[in-house]
């Protein structure tokens, strides 16, 4: 009796063995098609990021200090932090409130054919900056642009008072270019998933269009709409190319601050003041990215149920 009990409790083990050695290899299978994406992050993002942190507590000669930290939050680097809060917080609530409206207008015309245009178009516009966007707002809004120069022929002079294109005014227009688009990809799904049963329960129940914002549609929507104003607010604060090519540097941002201390057009020897601005976007990024995650996960939740 006692060997049968043997035999079959050994017969149980080894199926139990081989199917937990299959799900082994399965799931090895799995992360091993992965590799190639974790190498590649590790290379261009991981790898800079740690030797960014590194640097800014490291003088030139390798010694670790504090200095570039505190100096990075001082004088015309603190400036550069705040004129770069200001335009990356303007551009996000702009786009935010612009993108949310298009949107909304789009979805309650119903016509798909249209949808499909605006996404392709909001896709590729989303995607659109650098270099080439600055230049085209130069030959549309520039001092002689096309643009400026048809209103000059019926009497509109856009530089007749203090706003150029090159300033920070100008810069917010070119940034919405892409901020804008943005949102609408980011809160049409959300949009999308409002559920037409919630507004048939409201007006059933005697609500109006205002209290079904207030107190339903407008709730819903909260982290959604949150997490898409955090998302253009970090795409802005990081953004380096467009506000490098339009105002050749005149204006304080921090990630022309680092530019020109890294590339040692200002002042020799401090780049790693340069690193230490860059901890200083990297900290400011990962805060808002951390709370855009959280919105995102009770976005999530909310439109589920």
């Amino acid at each position: 009796m006692s060997n049968l009990t043997q035999s079959t409790v050994a017969a149980g083990v080894r199926p139990s063995r081989a199917v937990r050695r299959q799900r082994a290899m399965r799931r090895a299978r799995n992360v091993a098609g992965l590799f190639p994406f974790f190498i590649y992050t590790m290379i261009f993002f991981g790898a800079p990021t740690v030797m960014v942190v590194v640097k800014a507590f490291q003088d030139q000669k390798g010694h670790w200090t504090l200095a570039n930290v505190a100096e990075s939050i001082q004088t015309v680097y603190f400036d550069s932090f705040v004129e770069s809060l200001k335009l990356s917080f303007w551009s996000a609530s702009t786009g935010t409130i612009v993108g949310f409206a298009a949107t909304y207008a789009l979805l309650k015309t119903g016509n798909a054919w249209l949808r499909k245009i605006v996404q392709t178009a909001a896709g590729v516009f989303a995607n659109t900056g650098g270099i080439p966007l600055a230049f085209m707002f130069i030959a549309a809004l520039g001092t002689y642009g096309m643009v400026t120069q048809w209103l000059q022929k019926i009497g509109i002079d856009i530089y007749g008072g203090r706003w150029t294109l090159f300033g920070f005014s100008g810069l917010l227009i070119v940034y919405l270019y892409f901020q804008i688009p943005l949102m609408v990809i980011v809160i049409l799904p959300a949009l999308d998933a409002q559920k037409k049963e919630w507004r048939e329960a409201a007006t059933n129940l005697g609500a109006s269009t205002r209290q079904y914002w207030l107190h339903v549609g407008g709730p819903i929507l909260f982290a959604p709409v949150a997490g898409a104003f955090l998302l253009l607010f970090a795409n802005a604060f990081a953004a380096y190319a467009t506000a490098r090519a339009l105002t050749s540097g005149t204006l304080p941002l921090v990630p022309l601050q680092i530019g020109s201390l890294l590339s040692g057009n200002v002042i020799a020897d401090k780049a790693n003041l340069g690193f230490a601005l860059g901890f200083g976007m990297i900290v400011i990024v990962a805060i808002a990215m951390s709370i855009y995650n959280v919105t995102q996960k009770r976005a999530a939740k909310w439109l589920q149920s």
